[in-house]
């Protein structure tokens, strides 16, 4: 879908870069497709065809030590994009998939006010670009201006031709947060004999005689309903959330606890605020994602644990969801967030979510906590009543981007119900 849009306007975006570029050499040396050092090592590389594509991203201090600004403060970063045309024809990479909401290499230079805009607005044109219109058998490299994030930076990198397009996604780790999976050792998660390989019908009995709901540290008291079952490799649900707009989540610490608490105070946008600990299989949750609005008041987050059970191979997860609308203040966490009763709804904007981003394969559903009524709900840990149809949604997430029309429906039913 994304490629037939592209290839549409390729001849003319193609012309408009290589136009561009020429002008811009007439009049000065700022566009003359000279190298720009990587700004670190940690360099990505990625080759269709007779593409290659390399990208970095520095980190807030490493952008500064190269631009003299705080450019991160400016709510911009830097990515470091290197195109190898191999081809006997020219291309163009356009910045709108990296970031449709980016910035001029001039722009960027106004944010820095704190030095000199017509001293730093050369600076930045050398090394930035809005569009490499890279000529045949050459290399250009430079720097587009974009949004930060934090974490893990998801964009996607986008070459026309005339006649056909390459479209590249790359997710680069940034530093500076402390992210609540990235130490986690998955193969010591559980003993080797207790992985298991089951079939469908097994599986939907394995997911429906699970716990039915996450519990405190002590294993006393239960809270929200474990209402998700994904089934994927770690790397593809990783991908497959961060496609989708979702951030990752800080562990707790006093830094992220005293953010956490300013935001709250003043109802700003942390999207990666800490979630409280549930336990599952008598540990805290893997992994946990977050979808925020422009308040930490207000976000769509979910917790993940890996289950000892494969099916094909793939590992399969139970998860919790729901959607946060307010925030109080405690003394253990500085603040909770309430959720919204509705935690079904939040649920169903999960499956179309991946859906939408083409994450999904298939999706269906089994028995889990059991239905709570509207006018009869449950409480989760914190006091916060809910209300379910019961069921768990079990998605497979997508290796490869998945269409609407492709993605099936899948009818779920244990051993016993298919007479096995």
């Amino acid at each position: 879908m994304r490629a037939g849009k592209l290839l549409a306007l390729a001849a003319a975006c193609l012309a408009l870069g290589l136009g561009q570029a020429a002008r811009a050499t007439e009049v000065s040396e700022l566009f003359q497709g000279k190298q720009v050092p990587p700004p670190n090592q940690r360099i990505q590389v990625q080759r269709q065809g007779d593409i290659v594509v390399a990208t970095a991203v520095p980190s807030a201090a490493e952008t500064r030590e190269i631009f003299g600004v705080d450019l991160y403060k400016k709510n911009v970063q830097p990515v470091w994009i290197q195109l190898e045309n191999r081809r006997n024809v020219p291309v163009l990479l356009t910045p709108m998939g990296v970031d449709q909401a980016y910035f001029t290499p001039r722009e960027t230079a106004n944010r820095g006010r704190e030095v000199s805009v017509g001293a730093r607005a050369q600076d930045f044109e050398k090394r930035g670009h809005l569009r490499l219109a890279v000529r045949a058998n050459s290399i250009q490299s430079g720097y587009i201006f974009t949004r930060v994030d934090e974490g893990t930076k998801s964009f996607n990198v986008d070459i026309v031709s005339e006649d056909d397009a390459q479209l590249m996604t790359f997710f680069v780790p940034v530093p500076g947060l402390k992210i609540d999976h990235y130490e986690k050792e998955w193969d010591k998660l559980f003993p080797e004999d207790q992985i298991r390989d089951v079939s469908l019908p097994e599986l939907v009995a394995e997911l429906e005689s699970m716990p039915c709901c996450v519990v405190d540290a002590k294993g006393k008291n239960r809270g929200d309903p474990l209402n998700l079952v994904l089934i994927g490799d770690n790397l593809d649900l990783y991908y497959a959330f961060l496609r989708a707009g979702w951030d990752e989540t800080e562990t707790i610490h006093g830094a992220s606890l005293w953010k956490t608490a300013a935001s709250a105070l003043t109802g700003g946008l942390y999207r990666y605020s800490p979630v409280s600990a549930l336990y599952v299989f008598g540990r805290a949750q893997d992994a946990a994602f977050q979808r925020a609005r422009t308040s930490i008041h207000e976000r769509n987050h979910l917790r993940i644990w890996m289950t000892p059970l494969r099916y094909e191979g793939k590992p399969v997860w139970i998860g919790q969801i729901s959607r946060d609308i307010g925030v109080r203040l405690t003394w253990k966490t500085i603040t909770t967030h309430k959720i919204d009763p509705d935690v079904d709804e939040t649920r169903e904007f999960l499956l179309e979510d991946l859906a939408y981003a083409q994450s999904l394969k298939g999706y269906g559903y089994v028995a889990g906590v059991g239905a709570a009524s509207y006018d009869a709900p449950r409480g989760n840990l914190t006091g916060d009543p809910y209300f379910t149809d019961g069921k768990r949604l079990v998605l497979w997430i997508a290796e490869e981007p998945t269409g609407l029309d492709e993605i099936e429906v899948m009818v779920l039913t244990s051993p016993a119900e298919s007479g096995q």
